[in-house]
């Protein structure tokens, strides 16, 4: 039997989505064929607008409604500090958490030589104008802990503590790492040994 050219054509269209394999393309795919054409329409205009509707903060590089973003123009967080993430998701889990204040940076990705993408493909060098004014007084790498997202932390840091060199603004700020360790719940025996030492490397007195 042959396949109609709009099945053919969704198909190929989720296939080319991150994480979406040709089985789970097509199972989407005739999964839309059974939903009315009223929620199939909201489906459609949803995705058709989602880039018109939203704008790359030139500040922080998140994404969101206007630009400045909500955050950045928000007079009420701490703006003595920036932490920085890998994508604009990190920012909603943080945002969710309720346990951080301050300002961020988004580099939309982490440093993959494998694959191409080193520092001039992120926003990583956005980051150190934003540090000159001196108003900055601690900098949070956020990024995650994947042997990526630690050399992306490792070569920030870096660049920040060659700045100070130059820039006396750059000279007085903080450099700190998420802590990493057992998740809340988390028993010790099933932790592995890079958990275990991260969570002792993390400790703090209590």
């Amino acid at each position: 039997m042959r396949i109609p050219k709009a099945v053919e054509r969704l198909v190929s269209s989720f296939e080319k989505l991150p994480g979406i394999g040709p089985k789970t393309a097509q199972r989407l795919t005739f999964y839309l064929l059974h939903v009315p054409q009223a929620e199939l329409d909201t489906f459609s205009e949803a995705v058709k607008q989602l880039k018109s509707n939203t704008k790359i903060c030139s500040i922080c590089f998140n994404v969101g409604e206007q630009d400045p973003c909500q955050i950045c123009t928000d007079r009420e967080r701490e703006r003595n500090m920036i932490c920085v993430v890998e994508e604009p998701l990190d920012v909603a889990a943080l945002e969710r958490s309720d346990g951080y204040r301050g300002l961020y940076h988004v580099l939309h990705g982490r440093l993959e030589p494998l694959r191409n993408i080193g520092p001039e493909e992120l926003h990583i060098h956005d980051l150190l104008p934003r540090l000159e004014n001196g108003t900055i007084s601690e900098i949070i790498l956020a990024t995650n802990p994947t042997m990526e997202g630690e050399a992306t932390a490792m070569y920030i840091a870096k660049i920040i503590k060659e700045s100070r060199i130059q820039n006396s603004g750059i000279r007085k700020i903080k450099i700190t790492r998420i802590g990493r360790g057992l998740p809340v719940g988390g028993d010790l025996e099933y932790a592995d040994d890079v958990t275990l030492a991260r969570s002792l490397e993390g400790r703090r007195e209590f």
